[in-house]
């Protein structure tokens, strides 16, 4: 076993420089304002109330009153000042911070470069020097500040960057903190002074579309970074295949004219879901390629290079044998989805030499199975991706006079209260506290805040947040003898306040409540003029509810529908680190002491907890980059999708059904695109269990937006025609169905339905959803 392996001597040697190395944590930011320097110092007083000895220096505060509050009674070692191009500058005395030999020191500028004849030629170096004496860093940087984001920060925001660190500083860190911001509370914090400090390169940063970009790109940072912490638990854990929080994609291919089509539609499908481009192909090592296969090999190998993939060659080892290589490559690679064509091959060649689809829909693990489109309506005819472009709006269309019920509308949209959500990846991140603090903030402003419903779980430092903040009482309602509270929605309303502060967007109601969810209440209060501030944790989105289960083996049973996220006007993830919290439930800051076992050895587990943060860092991104393409911007991350969409779900009434129609939901949203789910029924009528699911799937399809309808067939045989000719119907362009086991009987009695699917559906996509096995090890 490896714990019992005899250390070599290089290994020994550098686990004692470790114990003498002192830690280094960062805290990234989008840009300048977004708070990064103010919970630095946060943590700074934290420490010290620790009795951690603390140190602060070359700190940047000019003009944010709020962070230099966070500065008071943090000792500061004087900075050495001097002028660049007329700018102040500051570098940190490195002999004085020696000699005062603090345990902690904090400072700003990760990527500053220091004056001319400095013993360092830059802050990384300090660092470096001060971490080998014992000494433990915390320090700040923008993302833009990174060697490997300077490209992308020019080309999408048009940034230009003098001084940068270089692309792998943050995996030198042992804790790596995004403080993330919305563009609206940037700009608020700019517009109110907050921020007079900012030098005129980073106000030239401070335009709402290139704060959404810088956003995104911090947010995608973190979560590769958070990723990798995930593999690595995982694999010490004896976990195999995807985890679910991110995407891999994994293209099959051949050197035909067709390879290109694949890795194109692969390129897609990673770009859009912001997933890794794995490529592969088979090839037999003891026969030669003709000129055709080898001038298609390298054009394949060309576009992957250009699409940003990887591209392999792998020996071929059989027709028979080729789908269970592709799954045993899949599975080594971690991907979520293979790519893959067509069969060319009829039923009885299928038969005879083996079918690579058939055996891929038999034996996926974990693994769904996107099955490309190779023709139209026309047989033969090859599709393309085809160019959408918006439609341009006419003259006539922007002086033609609104209708009554249109100006009703907008009249309402005026009206409507602002909306904003704090979220994060589990209980105890900090988002009421955040929430708290943001409602005395606007309180100082003389606007008028209220308490509406606040859950402090016992929770002393959140509780010193409420300051004097006035709290709404609960109404109190009588159930089966027992006396329940909740949120008097009413009593707010009649009390009219400008703000109100509601913890728990997914709360359920007590019984006798006017709305079943909190959510609803919530709407309520936007109707009527008020605007809301709240909370939500990133498991709790309906859409996620099975992604979160394959990660953590835990079912969430209260959700919020996808919609009210989007109908928020800000979203703000508040990012702290599996370590941290951990600490903070040991702390008994999360739950009560008799709790703190249970949850660490369940929901709270390490691996659980990376896994819920990088969902939580990738699901916000995702947001952020919906927003920037509502702003119309060209330049979004994922690239304009080229291709107009209709997407049609497939269910049976099996305990997989749910899961398929957020996996629609998703990828609908995702596109762009309207989305069906149909549910084909071969029975003359439903009893009454089957009516009650068929109810169920109903509901959650129409609270996820989509349209959901029951389809009639004479028997088994004809429900893949019907589904088929449906899809035709509303002109879908990509069918999702689930993963069936079907037995040797039902194949022989009724025939395979996928594969009655995949023959028919040469027009369309398909993507087949495999089924998974929460927590499978080796």
């Amino acid at each position: 076993m490896e714990s019992f392996r005899r250390k070599t001597p290089d290994e020994i040697l550098l686990s004692i420089s470790d114990i003498h190395r002192g830690r280094l944590k960062v805290y990234i930011g989008a840009v300048s304002g977004s708070g990064k320097t103010y919970h630095m110092l946060r943590e700074g007083q934290s420490l010290k109330q620790q009795g951690i000895d603390v140190v602060i220096c070359a700190v940047s505060m000019e003009g944010r009153p709020e962070t230099a509050e966070q500065a008071s009674g943090l000792e500061e070692i004087p900075s050495i000042g001097w002028e660049k191009d007329g700018v102040r500058q500051q570098d940190l005395p490195l002999q004085e911070l020696v000699d005062r030999n603090a345990e902690v020191v904090l400072f700003d500028g990760l990527a500053h470069r220091n004056r001319p004849g400095a013993l360092n030629k830059t802050r990384l170096d300090d660092i470096h020097f001060l971490l080998s004496k014992g000494i433990s860093v915390i320090t700040t940087i923008n993302v833009y500040e990174l060697e490997g984001v300077r490209e992308p920060a020019l080309r999408l925001a048009g940034i230009t960057v003098e001084n940068t660190v270089p692309s792998d500083t943050l995996e030198l860190a042992d804790e790596v903190r995004l403080i993330d911001a919305s563009p609206e509370t940037i700009l608020k914090r700019l517009e109110e002074g907050s921020m007079n400090g900012c030098r005129e390169q980073e106000r030239k940063v401070l335009e709402r579309g290139n704060i959404g970009v810088l956003r995104e790109l911090a947010l995608r940072l973190v979560a590769e970074g958070v990723n990798d912490s995930l593999e690595k638990h995982r694999g010490e854990m004896g976990l195999v295949g995807p985890s679910g929080a991110d995407e891999r994609i994994l293209v099959s291919t051949q050197y035909h004219w067709n390879g290109s089509i694949y890795v194109r539609r692969g390129q897609q499908i990673a770009d859009r879901l912001n997933g890794d481009l794995l490529v592969v192909s088979f090839k037999n090592p003891n026969k030669e390629l003709s000129k055709e296969a080898a001038a298609f090999r390298r054009s394949i190998v060309k576009l992957v290079e250009k699409v940003g993939g990887r591209f392999e060659e792998l020996p071929f080892p059989g027709r028979r044998r080729l789908g269970v290589a592709l799954l045993r490559y899949g599975l080594e690679q971690k991907v979520t989805r293979i790519v893959a064509g067509h069969s060319k091959h009829s039923r009885w060649q299928e038969f005879w030499q083996g079918s690579v689809l058939n055996d891929l829909v038999s034996r996926m693990q974990g693994i769904d199975l996107f099955v490309v489109a190779d023709r139209a309506e026309v047989d033969g005819e090859r599709i393309l991706p085809a160019r959408h472009k918006a439609p341009i709006q006419k003259d006539s269309e922007r002086y033609r006079r609104p209708s009554g019920q249109e100006k009703q509308l907008q009249i309402e949209r005026v009206r409507r209260g602002k909306f904003k959500v704090y979220i994060g990846a589990a209980p105890g991140v900090g988002k009421t506290y955040m929430m708290l603090r943001e409602g005395n903030d606007l309180l100082k402003r003389k606007i008028d805040v209220v308490i509406g419903l606040l859950e402090l779980h016992g929770r002393k430092e959140t509780a010193a947040q409420i300051g004097e903040l006035e709290i709404i009482p609960r109404s109190i309602m009588n159930y089966r003898g027992t006396a329940l509270q909740e949120m008097d929605t009413q009593a707010i309303i009649r009390r009219l306040p400008e703000v109100v502060l509601v913890d728990e967007l997914a709360h359920t109601n007590m019984p006798g409540s006017k709305h079943k969810k909190r959510y609803s209440d919530v709407l309520d209060l936007l109707n009527a003029g008020i605007s809301v501030i709240s909370t939500v944790n990133v498991q709790h989105l309906e859409s996620l509810n099975d992604a979160v289960e394959q990660l953590t083996g835990v079912r969430v049973r209260e959700t919020v529908p996808d919609s009210i996220l989007r109908l928020a006007d800000e979203v703000e993830l508040i990012d702290v680190t599996p370590q941290t919290l951990q600490q903070r439930m040991r702390d008994g800051k999360i739950y009560g002491m008799d709790k703190v076992d249970q949850a660490l050895g369940n929901f709270f587990k390490t691996v659980n907890l990376i896994a819920l943060r990088e969902l939580a860092l990738r699901e916000i991104a995702d947001d952020v980059d919906e927003r920037l393409e509502a702003w119309e911007r060209m330049d979004s991350l994922r690239g304009p999708w080229r291709r107009q969409e209709s997407i049609f779900v497939c269910v049976k009434l099996n305990k997989h059904a749910e899961r398929i129609i957020r996996r629609g939901f998703r990828i609908a949203y995702r596109l762009k695109a309207q989305w069906h789910v149909a549910y084909i029924s071969a029975e003359q009528a439903a009893d009454t269990d089957a009516q009650t699911r068929i109810d169920a799937l109903r509901t959650l399809t129409e609270r996820l937006g989509g349209r959901f309808e029951v389809l009639e067939a004479a028997g088994r045989r004809q429900a893949a025609g019907g589904l088929l000719a449906r899809a035709l119907d509303v002109r879908a362009t990509q069918l999702i169905i689930g993963q069936a086991h079907e037995s040797l009987w039902e194949r022989l009695c009724h025939g395979s339905i996928v594969k009655r699917i995949l023959r028919g559906a040469r027009s369309m996509d398909v993507l087949i959803v495999a089924e998974y096995e929460p927590g499978k090890k080796k």
